[in-house]
């Protein structure tokens, strides 16, 4: 690993970011063709907080945090601090102290593939983090690592500058040069989703609206009456 720092890289639109934030990870992660979706294994501390930025990425070795504050010298307003770790860590990398500099600096929140701690203070701050695990372990400020370099997190790449989205559902990254598609993706997207809501709300079953009952006997399913079928 190339131990390096490298600053002031491309961001995404920072107006289309905010944008794209209002749909949603779902929606967009869907409108993109199910891609950049991080996992299952990063959830949100606390739940009710949605954000989207654009991603300061950091590598870091596991248990220590020593990247993450060289990292914060080179956020901006709008960022999102992405860490990843060289190997699987829990260790508490990131606390109340780490926030309290990066709200000053106004980054909106954190995406880290290991621990935190300070959760009670994180929620009080209003400090957003997604995280893989909650733990009070330390760690230690040794080994130089990397910022704003690409990292991997739940199979995603993130690169600096890509679009970060965050809510109770996940995170999902979108490409910096593709946001304005995912913009324009979602948007249709949620007039679809309005529209099918609207039909179930007058009693439209999603096996017809989607095209589903025809679908069925070549599946091999039977509706079958209970006389005939029983307890079998």
């Amino acid at each position: 690993m190339r131990t390096v720092v490298v600053t002031d890289p491309p961001r995404a639109d920072a107006a289309l970011v905010d944008e794209l934030g209002d749909f949603g990870v779902a929606t967009v992660h869907e409108a993109m063709g199910r891609i950049g979706y991080l996992g299952p294994g990063i959830r949100p501390v606390h739940l009710g907080a949605r954000i989207a930025g654009t991603a300061v990425t950091v590598l870091s070795w596991p248990g220590d945090n020593l990247m993450i504050h060289v990292a914060v010298e080179q956020c901006r307003p709008g960022d999102v601090l992405v860490v990843a770790t060289t190997s699987p860590s829990t260790d508490g990398m990131f606390g109340e102290l780490f926030a309290t500099a990066l709200q000053y600096r106004g980054v909106r929140g954190l995406v880290i593939d290991a621990g935190v701690r300070d959760v009670a203070d994180l929620h009080a701050m209003g400090f957003p983090v997604w995280s893989a695990a909650v733990s009070a372990q330390g760690t230690v400020k040794a080994t130089p690592g990397a910022v704003n370099v690409p990292v991997t997190i739940g199979g995603q790449v993130v690169r600096a500058g890509d679009a970060i989205l965050a809510d109770d559902d996940g995170v999902v990254r979108v490409a910096r040069e593709k946001v304005a598609d995912a913009v324009e993706a979602a948007r249709a997207r949620e007039e679809k989703e309005r529209a099918t809501r609207a039909a179930f709300q007058k009693g439209e079953l999603g096996l017809d609206r989607y095209g589903l009952r025809e679908r069925l006997p070549g599946m091999g399913v039977e509706y079958v009456p209970y006389g005939e079928y029983g307890e079998s």
